[in-house]
């Protein structure tokens, strides 16, 4: 599934085409019936090539592989994704392309305070597998048990009882939950802050089109 915008306007950014890799993460990346792509990171980034006069193509993929490829430095960048060490190593982030905030969706049949020192090891959690949040509670040190590949699946396992915490966007969160019709307020939140999420671009790239990033950050601004 992809989408090819070619564009004939002249710009002082623009480069012949940019290839940018994305996945299926609804609301902010969505793929219709026809295969047309859309939400809201993707709406922001068209919107900022536009402006530009970029030509570009998006392609959709597995989380896994658009990262591989730009860390391969055979696509130019991927999207949305926050800010990591990791990610940092091989790609330069845009501004941000969506603010969201992080949360703790804790079952109401869980009892115990999440703020127990014991409750990262008695409780088990969950997040969005091999994603930055999967492994920062990995690195934390809780006992994370599953390796849902979608929100859906996340909240799924959180809704049967297989999982007590589960950490995710709220917006994300909330989409999957109107789509399974639990009620909003269902499960207990604690707030983790504010992650920004961007668009990452290669290293290798950027070097190559060095006044790329500050055209595009300035495109992106005027579309949010």
């Amino acid at each position: 599934m992809l989408t090819t915008v070619v564009m004939g306007v002249n710009s002082a950014f623009a480069i012949d085409r940019l290839y940018l890799a994305t996945q299926i993460w609804e609301p902010y990346q969505t793929v219709d019936e026809k295969g047309n792509i859309g939400g809201i990171a993707v709406e922001r980034v068209q919107c900022a090539l536009r402006r530009m006069g970029q030509p570009y193509e998006i392609q959709v993929m597995s989380w896994d592989k658009a990262q591989l490829l730009v860390e391969t430095s055979k696509m130019h960048g991927y999207f949305a994704g926050s800010l990591s060490k990791s990610r940092a190593a091989y790609a330069v982030p845009s501004g941000p392309v969506v603010s969201e905030k992080l949360s703790l969706f804790v079952s109401p049949d869980v009892s115990t305070s999440i703020d127990d020192e014991t409750a990262k090891y008695n409780l088990r959690f969950g997040a969005k597998f091999n994603t930055n949040k999967w492994l920062s509670l990995k690195q934390g040190g809780y006992n994370v048990i599953k390796k849902p590949r979608d929100a859906t699946s996340l909240l799924q396992m959180l809704w049967q009882g297989e999982l007590d915490v589960a950490l995710e966007y709220e917006l994300v969160f909330e989409h999957s939950m109107k789509k399974l019709d639990i009620p909003l307020d269902y499960f207990k939140r604690i707030e983790q802050g504010t992650q920004d999420l961007a668009v990452h671009f290669s290293k290798g790239f950027v070097r190559q089109n060095p006044t790329f990033l500050t055209g595009f950050n300035k495109s992106l601004r005027l579309c949010l």
